[in-house]
């Protein structure tokens, strides 16, 4: 497998009230080159700190970083030319238009003028390159911060939180080009607390907590360790129900108007209930997705609230940064 970024037990404490405090705590991580890497984990887990350090911005304590094969941070001017990240405010010209800012920033770095056409092209922004940016949606701001970062032509592109803070039609816009650009053969590591949205653009995933690596892997290698499958149960009397499946050994939670049950062989919940005189009225298996694989993943962690806030597909903390 041909690797774009790889680290190897990295540690990084910083100093707090009570002393050091590891908010990365020997992780090892493995993205593979092309295609969308979803990088997860709560307020705290260490995500932000990780892209700090892969982009040079911070050192670690201990641990190593490669990049394309070069180690960060003592070799990153070597392949810097191949990163675009989003980690820091936009720096855009409100007055200006979407096309001048990007025309200002490519003669800056060096970039031939006509590559701005090219990166409003692939971002979808060419019939609004007339357009001032004080004007644009925050779903556009963010597609044009895209912008900026791919005008150096980047195999390796690292955004944090890029969908925060955007309405619906801008989490769409975002997400159809980060998994276009991963069409494209390029990498693009997506550090996020928005499950559902992650599932719907990675490839791959990595998913940490407490700054350790918890998973790894293709989308549906977690899926299919995501634990025992749950089903669906409607049945009248709610409270007997739990009783007799709870009595079998089985884990019940109640959700609106249905039980849910964690079990091997759904024909087992038929049998218990029918045996205590119930009879369901439907019985649904649980589509496995990252939500119930992070849960079931960070039970034992004690992230508590944090996790449980995972649940609803967000997870607190998530910020967006603009272009660099």
């Amino acid at each position: 497998m041909d690797v774009a970024v790889r680290t190897v037990d990295l540690r990084k404490t910083y100093l707090g009230r009570g002393g050091r405090r590891a908010a990365v705590e020997g992780l090892s991580l493995t993205v593979p080159h092309g295609g969308v890497h979803g990088f997860l984990g709560p307020n705290g887990s260490g995500k932000t700190t990780t892209i700090r350090m892969l982009l040079g911005l911070a050192r670690p304590d201990s641990g190593t970083i490669e990049v394309f094969g070069r180690a960060v941070p003592r070799e990153l001017p070597a392949v810097i030319d191949r990163v675009g990240a989003i980690v820091e405010a936009p720096k855009f010209f409100p007055t200006f238009s979407a096309g001048q800012n990007l025309r200002l920033l490519a003669a800056a770095i060096g970039v031939p003028a006509g590559r701005v056409d090219e990166v409003l092209e692939a971002t979808r922004l060419s019939d609004r390159a007339g357009d001032r940016y004080a004007g644009f949606s925050l779903g556009m701001k963010q597609r044009l911060a895209i912008a900026a970062t791919l005008l150096k032509d980047p195999d390796l592109l690292v955004f944090d939180e890029p969908t925060n803070g955007l309405d619906p039609a801008g989490i769409r816009e975002v997400r159809d080009t980060m998994r276009s650009l991963g069409a494209e053969g390029k990498t693009v590591i997506v550090s996020s607390h928005i499950l559902a949205e992650v599932e719907q653009v990675a490839d791959t995933v990595s998913i940490i907590g407490h700054g350790r690596l918890l998973a790894e892997g293709t989308v549906a290698d977690i899926l299919g360790g995501s634990g025992t499958p749950r089903v669906r149960v409607g049945v009248r009397d709610h409270d007997r129900a739990r009783q007799l499946l709870e009595a079998d050994g089985l884990a019940v939670q109640t959700e609106g108007d249905e039980l849910v049950v964690a079990v091997d062989d759904p024909s087992r919940v038929t049998r218990v209930l029918a045996g205590g005189g119930l009879y369901v009225s439907s019985l649904v298996p649980v589509r496995a997705d990252l939500e119930s694989a992070f849960l079931a993943l960070t039970a034992g962690e004690g992230l508590g609230g944090e996790a449980d806030r995972a649940a609803g597909g967000r997870m607190p903390g998530g910020r967006v940064e603009g272009a660099a």
